[in-house]
């Protein structure tokens, strides 16, 4: 095992009442947090040139910094939600919340088109984008000097940057300290066709409704490239991946899409300390056995997998709500936040 890596066993027990996978979904999904940010600064950073005659595309982050004496070695979180998600999504806030407290620095990461930027991007963001996570990073680093980074993402965003940090292999950048998978999409193609399952449609449903309304837009905003009738034929995920993300993204088609992206691929390749965390009972993300075994024969991945927890959820019982404004305690339920968060802060300890 390396250095830095840590082993651990972390014993996870879900909330009264919430030990099936869809109620903890739902509930991870819908229980209101009550947390309030400071005011971000907003960073707008280009990961794409002109397209079609239109302008290049630039993604929106919210910067929470320490103060400017120690932000350079400081530990910076980077944040990357889920699909059709954004910085503002529950997990996010309470995530940068629990961060700041502990003295972090936190960046806030929107896909292209979410946050409110459609306007921003007139390409679309999909979970191969690995490369928006490198600019982020870079751009980041060269303007503040950091010496430390860490990178957390949730489902699409823990596929995005596992992927990245398989894409760096032996050479990755020496300020990224760690990187985090929370419920990651690491195999696109059974998770896929575990979205359409009959028991997973009203997901399904959600989120093809989300990105049928996000299109629509898109053909309001950029009618070159994208033709208002495309929103029409879309009826699934498989649907969105074939006509969409396939057409615009450089793919064959769908199961092109779901290969090339998948962050499996690189499990073997990690070479910075990498928290993956996954639970059995998830709705809808699919992990192969040959991910698994690849995750657990890596010196540098801590795979932490659970009987329960659904999808992003890992609700724990709580012992006490903080009130409107409060920072996060470490008995407020949240069991996954507090974990990455330690988990965190393990690695750039005496480093």
């Amino acid at each position: 095992m390396s250095d830095a890596a840590v082993a651990w066993e972390p014993r996870f027990v879900p909330r009264r009442f919430l030990r099936n996978g869809h109620l903890q979904t739902l509930a991870g999904n819908f229980l209101p947090r009550k947390y309030t940010l400071p005011e971000p600064e907003s960073l707008l950073v280009e990961v794409e040139g002109p397209i079609a005659g239109y302008g290049p595309t630039q993604v929106l982050c919210h910067c929470h910094w320490q103060p400017q004496e120690v932000r350079r070695v400081r530990l910076t979180v980077v944040l990357i939600h889920g699909l059709e998600g954004s910085s503002n999504s529950q997990y996010v806030v309470g995530n940068t919340a629990r961060a700041l407290a502990a003295g972090c620095n936190v960046v806030r990461m929107n896909m292209r088109s979410c946050g409110g930027a459609d306007h921003l991007a007139p390409t679309i963001y999909h979970s191969g984008r690995s490369e928006d996570v490198a600019r982020v990073l870079d751009r980041i680093v060269d303007e503040h000097a950091l010496e430390r980074v860490a990178l957390v993402g949730y489902s699409m965003g823990g596929n995005m940057a596992l992927k990245l940090l398989g894409e760096y292999g032996a050479a990755p950048p020496p300020q990224l300290k760690a990187v985090v998978g929370i419920s990651p999409l690491m195999d696109l193609t059974p998770s896929s066709a575990a979205l359409h399952e009959p028991a997973n449609r009203i997901y399904e449903w959600h989120f093809v409704r989300r990105l049928r309304s996000r299109l629509r837009y898109k053909s309001q905003l950029f009618p070159r490239l994208y033709p208002a009738e495309l929103a029409g034929r879309l009826h699934t995920m498989r649907d969105f991946d074939n006509h969409v993300v396939a057409r615009y993204g450089g793919f064959r088609d769908a199961d092109d899409y779901y290969v090339s992206v998948a962050s499996s691929q690189y499990a073997a390749d990690f070479r910075v300390p990498a928290l993956i965390l996954h639970s059995l009972d998830d709705p809808f993300i699919r992990m192969l056995p040959g991910t698994r075994e690849a995750l657990l024969a890596n010196p540098w991945v801590s795979y932490v997998e659970t009987q329960h927890g659904g999808h992003c959820a890992f609700l724990s019982p709580a012992r006490r709500e903080p009130n409107a404004g409060q920072m996060p305690s470490e008995s407020d339920g949240y069991w996954a936040e507090h974990l990455l968060l330690r988990y965190l802060l393990e690695q750039v300890r005496g480093s």
